[in-house]
């Protein structure tokens, strides 16, 4: 249930309500809440309030948490680290393409 603030224009007094969504605003300071000895009725606002927000707590939450494990597998392939590039690596021969002699044809 959300909480909405609000506040008497009469007494001054700030409060919060929690109501339902689907709740109308309320119109008038609640007797318990009124900050006047002799309940005053004071006609109330509801504020514009930042609301709830979302707090997740723990290590992190990452968009790959829920990632399956083929996408897991393919992801540590991509970030392997590449081999040094100091003078020890020797670069990896290509084999060539040559161009194929026909047979000669019998008849």
């Amino acid at each position: 249930m959300p909480t909405y603030e609000y506040l008497c224009e009469k007494c001054g007094r700030e409060f919060e309500a929690f109501q339902p969504i689907s709740a109308k605003s309320l119109r008038i300071c609640p007797e318990n809440l009124c900050a006047r000895k002799k309940w005053g009725r004071g006609r109330v606002k509801r504020k514009i309030s930042v609301g709830g927000g979302f707090l997740f707590k723990g290590s992190g939450f990452y968009v790959t948490d829920y990632r399956s494990e083929g996408y897991r597998q393919s992801a540590k392939k991509d970030s392997a680290p590449a081999p040094s590039s100091g003078g020890d690596a020797k670069p990896v021969a290509k084999p060539e393409n040559k161009p194929v002699k026909p047979t000669p044809a019998k008849a």
